[in-house]
């Protein structure tokens, strides 16, 4: 499988965004976070866990995007199609990027968006973004959407991507019973799959949660325990591993043992709710609608919360399948469907797929669970 897209992938994401820009009156776009640079770019680093450098793109109304990045960086984004490389010896208490990206968007011109929407920020000190406002001396404003908008509609390069790593998830999923058994901690259960994700083929895993109890487990988002799995149990592990900087994110529910009449009912309800998103989720239908069909299986009301969303550079973008989202699906849209039910009060089961938008019936990425639940 090959690693990275081509430079007409990178070119066709900058032209749409500059079209955009035209129709917006927009000058420049300017990035900062991980995802918005690497989507324009193709810049792929695990030094964003260093948070002490700022980082800079530069879209500019016409031609290439202008990285303004701490030296460190430099030989890096060389190896994109990104040709302007600006640096900096970061960090740099006095002047930390701020000049060489004042001087870079005067060239180009504003207004100036900067993406505002749900699920990003702006990487810099306040202090620093109203000195290039003042430096650059020109308008700063909203982005009016456009990087969501783009980034909401994977290519089909991207897809392939999200389910390359849903495969290797699929890998690891089919060897935990080679991990977990009665008397194994869950917290060495947890170590042990993010292994299994490794030697299948991710190249990290940012993301693992899940949880385990006799009637189910009480959130799907707290660490493991040291608590060892018994037989009885349900075990649940929910994963966003990463292959060449996409998530998958889905997850299993297995019985320890043995399965109960009880457990085996809400295994069953949570791939009946699974199905009726399926059958929902079509293009033109609103996010909120997949919701109802999903909800009105699982109960609980606007109480049932989030059911899904988007999924692809990062673990959740765009959209979220909630009684109150009203956007509307479109082809190379990638989602979860993730319901979820009560089992006893203060105990849940939660079963989440991953699926494209397509022109007729959504596309399955994630292998569909099979109708049993799983014993180990």
């Amino acid at each position: 499988m090959s690693r990275g897209f081509p430079v007409a992938e990178y070119e066709g994401r900058v032209a749409r965004a500059q079209a955009r820009m035209a129709e917006e009156g927009l000058g420049a776009l300017l990035l900062t976070t991980e995802p918005e640079v690497r989507y324009f770019t193709g810049f792929l680093t695990r030094f964003w866990e260093s948070p002490s450098r700022p980082w800079f793109l530069v879209v500019p109304a016409e031609g290439k995007p202008i990285a303004v990045i701490p030296s460190i960086g430099a030989a890096l984004m060389a190896s994109t199609w990104v040709e302007d490389i600006r640096t900096w010896a970061a960090p740099d208490p006095d002047d930390d990027g701020v000049s060489l990206l004042a001087d870079a968007l005067r060239e180009v011109g504003g207004p100036v968006g900067v993406p505002s929407h749900l699920e990003t920020h702006l990487r810099m000190p306040l202090s620093d973004f109203g000195r290039v406002q003042r430096l650059a001396g020109m308008e700063f404003t909203d982005d009016r959407g456009i990087v969501a908008g783009l980034r909401a509609i994977k290519s089909a390069a991207e897809i392939g991507k999200i389910a390359e790593s849903c495969d290797v998830a699929a890998r690891a999923f089919a060897r935990v019973g080679e991990i977990a058994a009665p008397g194994v901690a869950l917290s060495r259960v947890f170590r042990d799959f993010q292994r299994l994700l490794l030697e299948e083929g991710a190249d990290w895993v940012p993301y693992l949660a899940g949880g385990a109890g006799p009637e189910g487990y009480a959130d799907v988002i707290s660490p493991a325990t040291e608590v060892p799995l018994a037989e009885g149990d349900i075990l649940m592990l929910d994963t966003g591993a990463v292959r060449d900087g996409y998530f998958c994110d889905y997850d299993r529910n297995f019985a320890i043992g043995r399965a109960s009449e009880g457990q085996r009912t809400a295994h069953a309800r949570l791939l009946e709710a699974v199905q009726a998103g399926l059958e929902v989720a079509r293009a033109g239908v609103r996010a909120d609608e997949v919701w109802q069909a999903m909800a009105a299986v699982t109960g609980g009301g606007e109480g049932a919360g989030r059911l899904g969303h988007g999924l692809g550079m990062q673990l959740t973008e765009g959209l979220s399948l909630t009684a109150k989202d009203r956007t509307v699906l479109q082809p190379g849209m990638v989602i979860t469907l993730e319901p979820g039910v009560e089992t006893v009060p203060g105990r849940i089961m939660v079963h989440e797929e991953n699926i494209v938008i397509t022109e007729g019936a959504p596309r399955v990425l994630s292998p569909l669970a099979g109708a049993e639940l799983p014993v180990i």
